[in-house]
């Protein structure tokens, strides 16, 4: 029985590092390589793709019967415990990323924020939120400062790692810990899209990474006025 447990787990190693192999070579240019491997993932199972088909305006719909979002347990930057019922009746703009992260991180932060300036008073409906993906370093003190420099209403949640895990499933995230050897620190290697969720908690519209923030806050401001179906 060992013999065929370490065998059944070569296989699988040797599955996925060639999966990833192939999302490296087979990337389209305005993938990353965490995106890329994660469809390719996802194509492998017969589960649907984390990247739906695009729309106009820079949001990307979800696909039919695909649904994204949902309830979590996390703590903010105050240290307090909080459920997706603390949100329930707000639209939100998610973005996963963690505080350590050199370049993309904060520029699709600062987009967020943008955005919702671009928005002007229609903005103060919207609650722009980072979820770490990286909870070992990003404590609730790190987070408060962090936010802090990008959004004045921006929110940092941060949790067990168990928690981070289960609420990034929710989304379709994908992260994983990357140590380079020419480091003396540890990067996260995630998917990095910015996800507009509704009132109900469930993901209405995604922007792919560099979208404007012109286009994020038309599109947003287009699903505010759309008019909605009684308990949608």
């Amino acid at each position: 029985m060992l013999r065929i447990i370490r065998f059944s787990s070569i296989l699988l190693l040797a599955l996925v590092a060639g999966i990833w192999a192939y999302a490296w070579v087979s990337k389209s240019p305005e993938e990353s390589l965490g995106e890329a491997f994660a469809n390719r993932l996802a194509g492998v199972f017969g589960q649907e793709a984390v990247v739906p088909t695009a729309s106009g305006g820079g949001g990307m719909q979800l696909p039919a019967g695909m649904s994204l979002g949902g309830p979590f347990e996390l703590v903010n930057q105050a240290g307090r415990t909080v459920t997706e019922r603390d949100y329930a009746g707000r639209w939100l703009l998610v973005y996963f990323g963690f505080t350590y992260c050199p370049d993309v991180c904060p520029t699709e932060l600062g987009t967020m924020a943008a955005a919702l300036d671009a928005m002007g008073p229609q903005g103060e409906q919207v609650t722009p939120i980072l979820i770490t993906i990286d909870p070992q370093r990003d404590t609730p003190a790190q987070l408060a400062d962090y936010v802090s420099r990008f959004h004045p209403r921006l929110e940092g949640l941060t949790g067990t790692p168990e928690q981070i895990a289960a609420a990034a499933r929710r989304y379709r995230v994908y992260y994983a810990r990357v140590q380079r050897p020419e480091m003396t620190d540890y990067l996260m290697d995630h998917s990095s899209f910015i996800y507009l969720v509704g009132p109900d908690a469930k993901v209405r519209a995604l922007f792919r990474p560099e979208t404007s923030p012109e286009a994020i806050a038309a599109a947003v401001q287009a699903q505010l006025r759309a008019p909605r179906n009684p308990g949608s």
